[in-house]
């Protein structure tokens, strides 16, 4: 166990620092390096990702926090499209959950693989959503925050990712967009690990120290250092060419794509 803690410090260290600087959410990274510890130290193979997902989201609870506490202060958060979009996300997290660990295992990683994809690719041709001219609805708010709130939960991550192309394209500016899918990323943290938790209370084989699937030692590692270095990361991103390092580290993405592959 105290390698792991260790390994999580270090993992959430880097997760941090990457977060900061390119503005990804910390499934992209926890997820497939998780899975590669929990394997290198026995876990039954059937629970490596599931755990190596709800201890992912458990992570974004604190920092999704500390990020919608910057976003109010710069007066980014359009509070009035969260609470039309929480309901839905809510719902969808736990549901995600809830398919999560019915599915099998194979099933599972192969989501994960596409979306690594998707966001690798996103990532090295610098794909930006393009604004549309309809508004959305109330209806289609809420059967689209299911879907992102059922995504993020099955493979991990705060739902950025989907959240933004999806608010920009209805006429929400890019800034805000950010702003409200930071503050999204709180319900489908809590719903999701709530759920992880409830759901893998009797699960057969869980390793010591977990709470459902939630694998505490990992997540208190992570926790601690990711959101000493996001920070650091955010100042550098005014610093460095991140939008050259984006497209090395689309290189990343892939590369772990490949390994879950084979894991």
């Amino acid at each position: 166990m105290i390698e792991i803690v260790l390994a999580s410090i270090l993992l959430g260290l880097v997760a941090g620092l990457l977060a900061g600087l390119f503005g990804i959410g910390g499934g992209m990274i926890l997820v497939p390096a998780l899975v590669l510890f929990f394997s290198a130290h026995g876990f039954p193979e059937k629970l490596v990702l599931i755990m190596s997902i709800a201890t992912s989201l458990a992570t974004i609870i604190f920092t999704s926090i500390s990020s919608i506490l910057t976003h109010h202060r710069l007066g980014a958060v359009e509070w009035h499209k969260v609470f039309r979009l929480v309901p839905g996300i809510s719902m969808g997290s736990a549901v995600g959950a809830v398919v999560a660990s019915h599915v099998e295992a194979d099933l599972l990683r192969l989501i994960f693989i596409c979306y690594l994809l998707y966001a690798g690719i996103n990532m090295a041709i610098q794909a930006r959503p393009k604004p549309g001219r309809l508004p959305s609805s109330r209806i289609l708010d809420f059967l689209v925050a299911i879907l992102i709130g059922l995504m993020s939960s099955l493979v991990g991550i705060g739902g950025g990712t989907l959240t933004v192309p999806y608010l920009v394209h209805f006429q929400t500016p890019m800034r805000n967009a950010v702003a409200v899918s930071s503050a999204c990323g709180l319900p489908i943290a809590i719903a999701s690990s709530v759920s992880y938790a409830i759901l893998g209370h009797n699960a057969p084989q869980l390793p010591e120290w977990s709470l459902g699937y939630i694998y505490l030692p990992a997540f208190a590692g992570i926790f601690f250092t990711s959101i000493l270095t996001a920070p650091i990361g955010a100042n550098l991103a005014n610093r460095l060419p991140s939008e050259k390092l984006k497209r090395y580290f689309s290189l990343l993405i892939f590369m772990m794509a490949i390994k879950l592959m084979w894991y």
